[in-house]
């Protein structure tokens, strides 16, 4: 079983950023994959970024492209989605996702709110 805590969502001004932190119970090197997600209300969750923990790569959903970046910590077991230029379409609860040994683990989901 991984634990995920999610924390760093709230109001932000349309341009603004925000950092979302994702505090895993277990080693991440010894997980598969981190991912983030976010879903509005009536949609379908949506992939936002993911990470191969072995080999680092990255993939992003196109709309946030050169403005959302997700990092990790390693001592921490943590994992970061930094978002940049923020814009109102950007609203959503997001949820970090980790998949270990073919089952998939899921935070609580952190508001993040896009407003002027």
């Amino acid at each position: 079983q991984v634990q995920l805590v999610e924390s760093g969502g709230g109001l932000v001004q349309p341009g603004g950023s925000l950092r979302l932190s994702c505090a895993a119970s277990a080693t991440i090197s010894g997980l598969y994959a981190m991912a983030w997600y976010r879903q509005t209300p009536g949609k379908q969750r949506e992939l936002v970024a993911s990470l191969a923990v072995t080999s680092g790569r990255t993939n992003y959903l196109d709309s946030v492209k050169g403005r959302f970046t997700i990092s990790r910590d390693n001592a921490k077991n943590t994992v970061f989605l930094q978002m940049n230029s923020l814009s109102p379409e950007d609203t959503a609860v997001y949820y970090c996702k980790a998949l270990r040994n073919g089952n998939d683990y899921w935070g609580q989901g952190t508001q993040g709110t896009v407003s002027s």
